[in-house]
């Protein structure tokens, strides 16, 4: 371990993952140097209108460019990887992953362009890193994804253990154990502090092991008289490797639909994560001239995303694979907090064209588990680890607060915990841990290939469009005399429609005429001042006549 300098301070904090699910971000800085812990996005919620993806706001990583080392990726679902290619254009630092992930990563830098100009370093959980004063170390977990590995951190003052999302499968699908010896070995060693995945906090035992479902979806491969059509994760690979061993063993031929899920088949079966039967794979095109009860379909849309190929085929608008009456449908996923109703919407269309589904509570337990520990799994890391302070992270405030209650019932002092919002930081001095500072975090939102140039504001405007609409008012005024020249013309969009409300706009233009005179009469000819009072009447009017407050657009010009 590094030489210790008594000025130096060790600091954790979290730019995304806490009080939320999803742009997971973690960052230890000792002294001049800082290790990032993953990059990742989440989803736009409801009230975000036309925005596409959000990622962590990194200002405190790029005013201190240079003390940044590595970033360190635990594994390749979106949320831990999907920021990577916005972060990378402004903060070019090497980043170190398992085999998996940083071949999932490198198809976004391809992507993105910057596959040239990223050092990429491949570990495995015997890696060691020296990043500066920070050591890095990685242990085995399991996880819906290979390869998922959780990262210990020694530093002068102390170890600090990020776990990862990870929950314990005695029976992994790829074979792949939980290092349970290693974790304990860290433990052992006296752990400072310890950040835990948070995720399913509230929930009490054990979360099933992923090899459960094989059996299950076997029996409905094998039942089905007809074409089973599966959706899921595309990062889900045990799933998968399930759903082709399924069919290998009912003598089906799968085909796969949706491109993120493509893209996880091709990568995966290259990177040997995948093992597909030769010949077992066949073209959506082939579908309808094989006998029914001899395929199967793979495909993305478990969600119920609207451009997903499962939403597509439920509406009937997929240009390959229609949904036959008799189909069964296995959605092999729980919807994520929000998409329900997305979901149900899918699930009544599919049912509507006489498939068969089979999803939802009733048949959870069969067709999904999570890839995350229940309470059991999380006391089980809490005690093999034992450590001195504990950051839950990754979930929602009620999920963090749920795994401090949980680290209080194995013995961690209350006042060793801290619950942390994105940008708190917990500083440790001669191995006392407190709640210090806050440092700039918040959402970047990405709406096309525009980064972060959408904020409250424009949002704020959209809703306003999105509620009211939008009516546009053109005058032309005379430079010499100020008169009105043309005009006014009241442009409405998303208001009133105009046919049917002649009279309202009418009544509208006389008050914008009325309003310019007035002004015009006592010499008021600032533009600034024209626009506001033409605004403000045309406002009070239109929310007396209709009780709607559009936004309203003057536009003046003089010629």
């Amino acid at each position: 371990m590094s030489k210790k300098n008594s000025q130096d301070k060790l600091l954790i904090f979290a730019l995304g993952g806490v009080g939320e699910i999803g742009k997971n971000m973690y960052c230890i800085q000792y002294g001049n140097d800082i290790v990032v812990v993953d990059a990742g996005l989440k989803f736009p919620e409801e009230e975000m209108l036309g925005i596409d993806v959000v990622i962590p706001d990194i200002t405190y990583l790029t005013d201190n460019r240079d003390k940044v080392r590595a970033i360190l990726v635990t594994h390749g679902h979106e949320d831990h990887i999907g920021g990577l290619p916005y972060v990378l254009k402004h903060l070019n630092v090497p980043v170190y992953g398992t085999r998996l992930t940083l071949g999932l990563i490198e198809h976004k830098l391809k992507e993105a362009g910057l596959l040239g100009e990223t050092k990429r370093h491949l570990i495995n959980a015997e890696s060691e890193v020296q990043l500066g004063a920070i050591k890095a170390s990685f242990f085995r977990t399991n996880h819906s994804i290979p390869d998922s590995v959780g990262v210990c951190l020694e530093t002068p003052e102390g170890i600090v253990v990020h776990t990862g999302d990870f929950k314990f499968d005695h029976t992994p699908v790829n074979e792949q154990y939980a290092d349970l010896q290693r974790i304990a070995e860290i433990g052992k060693r006296g752990v400072l502090a310890l950040l835990s995945d948070s995720t399913n906090a509230e929930r009490p035992g054990f979360t099933p092991s992923e090899s459960s479902i094989g059996k299950e979806l076997e029996e409905i491969f094998r039942t089905t008289k007809q074409r089973v059509v599966v959706a899921t994760f595309a990062s889900n690979v045990h799933r998968i490797q399930q759903v082709i061993n399924a069919a290998m063993e009912t003598r089906r031929k799968l085909t796969v639909v949706g491109r993120s899920m493509v893209n996880m088949v091709t990568i995966a079966s290259e990177l040997g994560y995948l093992q597909v039967p030769e010949g077992m794979l066949i073209e959506p095109e082939e579908v309808n001239k094989l006998p029914a009860d001899r395929v199967a379909i793979l495909s993305t849309g478990s969600q119920g995303e609207p451009m997903s190929a499962l939403t597509r085929m439920a509406r009937s608008t997929h240009r390959k694979v229609d949904i036959l009456p008799g189909d069964t449908v296995v959605i092999a996923a729980t919807p994520i907090p929000g998409n329900e109703r997305y979901v149900g919407r899918t699930v009544d269309e599919l049912m509507r064209l006489g498939a068969n589904v089979i999803w939802g509570p009733g048949s959870v337990s069969g067709v999904h588990v999570s890839g995350h520990g229940s309470q059991e799994e999380l006391k089980l890391m809490l005690n093999l680890i034992r450590p001195q302070y504990f950051i839950p992270i990754h979930g929602e405030y009620r999920m963090l607060r749920h795994h401090a209650m949980l680290a209080e019932a194995v013995g961690i002092d209350k006042e060793n915990i801290f619950l942390i919002d994105n940008g708190d930081t917990v500083e440790f001095q001669n191995g006392v841990g407190r709640k210090a500072g806050k440092i700039p975090a918040g959402n970047v939102l990405i709406d096309g290939l525009g980064v972060g140039d959408v904020g409250n504001i424009v949002l704020r405007d959209r809703k306003l469009l999105s509620q009211d609409g939008i009516l546009v008012v053109v005058v032309t005024l005379s430079k010499q005399d100020g008169t009105i020249l043309s005009g006014p013309d009241i442009i409405s969009r998303g208001f009133v429609y105009v046919r049917e409300s002649e009279g309202l706009l009418e009544e509208a233009n006389r008050i914008v005429t009325s309003t310019l005179h007035k002004l015009m009469s006592d010499n008021v000819n600032e533009w600034a001042s024209l626009k506001t009072n033409v605004k403000d009447a045309l406002g009070r009017f239109l929310f007396e006549q209709t009780r709607r407050r559009p936004m309203i657009l003057p536009i003046i010009m003089e010629v």
